[in-house]
């Protein structure tokens, strides 16, 4: 099986490089779904603080590749050859998916202003209000690893000066690549 992982800062276009890899007729799995559905299990908003709180509680009760483990149940419920792992924020969970698959990570980048702007635009339940909630989410993020993530990615691909499309088309052009150099 191959896994691609798209990593990158909030706001950055993850979810929109995931989606334009779906019309490859590829599966998704989100993670951030994952912590959202856990923080509404436990009847808690899926707002910002939340959902990080969720991630930070997860992560010290299983480890840090906490919620990689959750996605890989659903991953191999959907027993595909490819899969698209939208969300990855540390290492650690990068290795969890390696024990059981090969993985090509993506990190999708984009600069601070751009991804305040682009979530901004988005509206999700946990995106932040504000400037300083965007810091504090950001500053969270980087303490779980993600810069980690990041730096260690196979390909970066830009946002800064792009549109959907643009994004879209250069992330479904590797991931054609990627498909073929494991005969799919």
């Amino acid at each position: 099986m191959l896994v691609i992982a798209i990593t990158g800062m909030p706001g950055a276009g993850k979810s929109t490089a995931a989606r334009a890899l779906e019309s490859l007729n590829l599966k998704r799995i989100v993670m951030g779904d994952v912590i959202r559905e856990e923080t509404k299990r436990r009847g808690l908003n899926p707002d910002p603080e939340n959902t990080g709180n969720v991630m930070k509680e997860l992560r010290e009760r299983m480890g840090e590749g906490a919620v990689a483990e959750l996605s890989l149940r659903a991953i191999k419920a959907l027993r595909e050859d490819v899969v698209i792992v939208d969300g990855i924020r540390s290492v650690a969970e990068v290795d969890v998916f390696r024990r059981n698959a090969h993985v090509v990570l993506l990190a999708i980048h984009a600069s601070r202003k751009r991804r305040f702007e682009l979530l901004k635009e988005r509206g999700r339940s946990d995106d932040p209000p504000d400037w300083n909630t965007f810091v504090a989410r950001d500053e969270r993020e980087l303490g779980v690893g993600i810069g980690a993530a990041i730096a260690l990615a196979d390909e970066i691909v830009s946002n800064e000066h792009t549109n959907p499309v643009e994004l879209g088309e250069r992330v479904k052009a590797l991931a054609s690549d990627w498909m073929k150099a494991v005969g799919r």
